[in-house]
């Protein structure tokens, strides 16, 4: 008898891939040293080297980190990245200069949260197939705190974009939106009053691009034309009463950008001057062909 496969598994929605989190920072050294030297991330040696910007590459996915006024993410980012003693070694390494700023790490049973010096907080868990995909170093999700019974109308909102999404938490409190393979925008209710929006904002790619530019126009909900792939809207709104339910700027861009997809370089932070080995400079973001899961 054939094999039986539930096909609507590998939907994916509108969404393809979810790039980049931008969150600006004040200090590209202090930067450099929580990004770089203690996650274990490698800096874009191409795009963004001067000092007004710089691109961490994590995978296929980036943080974005222009120069200015910090911003702290209202929640935390999912980091895939193997080796949880190297990780805590690295950040033990940088725990010494980044004194006197927020920079903090703490082990948990599934994972380690890494705070940088200005507050953003990163939780960095080992690859795991059933949770996260064949992700071997990437971003699966940024998570945000949102008012308390705001996630039932932030799950319906999706649909102005063609993107599945979906409760969680058993009680309703989380929304899930897809975002790419294995990639998800989370959404969590708490009693937390909610911090002041700074500024700082997500980017996907999107394969329909002017159908939600058009639910978007029509809704008011377009905060910027950047140019011919790219648009971008902030505020999360109840679909019937129009009611604001949080805001977060999103960077909506068309599969036809010239960056989709771009390759992006990805060092082993495991090698150094000392134990230097030939063909292992970098680092896979995806698990081998022996952990394939089909």
């Amino acid at each position: 008898m054939p094999q039986q496969f539930d096909r609507s598994a590998e939907d994916l929605g509108n969404a393809i891939h979810f790039e980049h989190v931008n969150i600006q920072v004040p200090d590209q050294r202090l930067a450099t040293l929580f990004y770089v030297a203690g996650l274990g991330l490698t800096r874009d040696p191409y795009l963004m080297v001067s000092d007004t910007n710089m691109w961490i590459n994590a995978g296929r996915s980036q943080f974005h980190l222009p120069s200015g006024r910090p911003q702290v993410l209202r929640g935390h980012i999912g980091l895939v990245i193997e080796g949880r003693e190297a990780l805590l070694a690295r950040l033990a390494s940088v725990a010494k200069k980044l004194e006197g700023t927020t920079f903090a790490f703490r082990e948990h049973n599934d994972h380690v949260e890494a705070v940088c010096p200005w507050g953003n907080r990163v939780r960095c868990y080992e690859p795991d197939a059933a949770r996260f995909g064949r992700i071997a170093l990437g971003i699966p999700y940024v998570e945000f705190d949102v008012p308390k019974g705001s996630a039932a109308g932030i799950c319906a909102f999706p649909e102005v974009m063609g993107m599945p999404a979906s409760l969680r938490n058993g009680d309703g409190t989380v929304a899930a939106v897809k975002t790419g393979r294995n990639q998800h925008l989370l959404f969590r209710e708490t009693d937390r009053p909610p911090a002041d929006y700074d500024g700082h904002h997500v980017q996907m790619y999107i394969t329909d691009f002017s159908g939600p530019y058009r639910k978007l126009l029509a809704r008011k909900l377009i905060s910027r034309e950047d140019n011919q792939y790219q648009y971008r809207f902030c505020d999360i709104v109840d679909l019937d009463s129009g009611k604001k339910l949080f805001t977060v700027e999103h960077e909506v861009r068309s599969a036809t950008h010239p960056m989709f997809m771009r390759p992006m370089v990805n060092r082993n932070p495991a090698l150094n001057n000392r134990n230097y080995a030939f063909g292992h400079d970098e680092q896979s973001w995806a698990m081998g062909p022996d952990q394939y899961e089909g």
